[in-house]
């Protein structure tokens, strides 16, 4: 990991230029100059199809993001932003020059208020009857759909951003500190560019004014534990306590996130699309539509999130209701879920005739890209899976018909496992240039 951390800092100012352009074609030097890979090939067969960058929230660009990717010997990688594909295309161009497989989706929240799950903690920390789905596998003739669809939602998310800033100043007022959001939040992200701006933005404007006005280590941790009332993991202390710790406003946001945002957090309404629009969007561009499955937290892999009770105590209802409702796929992320939690929603999804799709959610430096499940046997079911997704975009951009969803391709082939198996053999041919 060392090895890692300290090629992110020696080529970030190439790879996250904030010309598209120029990425690219440091991504295309950086790789010929330091040809350097971890010749692990135990690697070789991981994927991770739940990237964010930085048009939602995250340390690395959509090449930046790729470069990772090939440092870590993924075979397939999948940029997911929050309600944007804005990076999509730069993500699928970096792929081509690295000889990576990608596939390109987008993660919402949709409101389940019209729903028989009105009312419950779905996989929202924060809201009730909101949930986060992802759609998978958009064709690439399909991403400016998918975009102009989400634009109305993103500038109605920046409508409720300006409000938190205000609430979240409330609280900061006695302690002296302010947060502009034009002046501090905005900055941060990729909004001019079709990004778009979350909570972890204001968090991080936050922890950048604390780590500025603090000294890293005992300063920091006497502010957060005596004057914000936070209390802070053994964990967690010791990325504190580190002063030379590169990626130190990344580690304090993740403290943040999962100690502040219920003191400032305004329940999100306009930006969160009913569920059944995204499913039509999904069906009318041939995209997978997927609930993205949490799963009860005791501790959170990355530092983000509170001890807290979500799906599964009503799993076998959820599953159900997605399935009526016209889900396509469960996508879920292993490295946080136990194994009795991981069979349970394959079994569930086998049941219920439901793709499984895997990722390991990334948007902070540190994290590794790959996720040890994987290379147990019994979980390579969401390799083919993977590679089925480069199949169905393979298909669904050559003929609209016959992406694997397509009422075509379930008519021939109605059981999923068998539709998966094809279209991995789709996937697998005719790969990019070096593969």
């Amino acid at each position: 990991m060392m090895n890692i951390n300290k090629k992110i800092i020696k080529y970030q100012h190439l790879l996250n230029d904030g010309d598209s352009e120029r990425r690219l074609e440091n991504l295309k030097l950086i790789l010929k100059k330091d040809n350097e890979r971890l010749n692990n090939r135990q690697l070789d067969y991981y994927t991770n199809n739940h990237i964010h960058t930085k048009y939602s929230f995250s340390y690395y660009s959509p090449a930046m993001s790729v470069w990772m990717a090939y440092l870590y010997n993924l075979k397939i990688a999948g940029i997911v932003d929050h309600d944007t594909v804005s990076g999509a295309a730069e993500f699928v161009r970096a792929g081509k020059i690295a000889g990576i497989h990608t596939t390109k989706g987008v993660e919402c929240r949709v409101d389940f208020s019209g729903s028989p799950l009105k009312g419950r903690f779905l996989n929202d920390p924060d809201q009730r009857s909101i949930a986060y789905i992802v759609l998978h596998g958009i064709p690439d003739s399909k991403i400016d759909r998918v975009n102009s669809f989400f634009d109305k939602y993103r500038r109605e998310r920046n409508k409720r951003n300006l409000l938190m800033v205000k609430k979240l100043n409330i609280l900061l007022k006695p302690l002296s500190i302010f947060l502009d959001f034009n002046r501090d939040v905005l900055p941060l992200s990729w909004a001019e560019d079709g990004g778009t701006v979350t909570e972890r933005h204001i968090l991080f404007a936050l922890a950048g004014i604390i780590n500025k006005k603090f000294s890293s280590g005992t300063e920091v941790i006497d502010f957060l534990k005596k004057k914000l009332k936070i209390e802070i993991s053994e964990k967690n202390l010791s990325y504190l306590r580190n002063k030379n710790n590169y990626f130190y406003q990344y580690d304090l946001l993740n403290i943040l996130k999962s100690n502040l945002v219920e003191k400032f957090y305004i329940n999100a309404t306009a930006e969160c699309p009913d569920l059944r629009e995204v499913l039509s969007l999904a069906d009318e561009t041939q995209s997978i539509s997927a609930y993205a499955y949490l799963g009860d937290v005791t501790e959170s892999v990355t530092g983000d999130k509170k001890a807290q009770k979500f799906e599964d105590d009503y799993l076998e209802l959820l599953f159900d209701i997605i399935k009526n409702l016209g889900f396509k796929a469960v996508t879920y992320m292993p490295a946080r879920n136990s194994i009795a939690q991981l069979r349970r929603v394959r079994s569930l999804c086998d049941k219920n005739n439901l793709f499984q799709i895997s990722g390991e959610d990334i948007n902070s430096p540190g994290q590794p890209f790959v996720c040890e499940t994987l290379s147990d046997p019994e979980f390579h079911n969401l390799i083919d899976a993977a590679w089925a997704l480069i199949g169905h975009e393979k298909m669904a951009e050559s003929n609209f018909n016959q992406g694997m969803f397509s009422p075509e391709m379930v008519k021939r082939y109605p059981d999923i496992n068998k539709r998966i198996q094809i279209f991995k053999e789709i996937g697998k041919e005719n790969g990019s240039e070096k593969l």
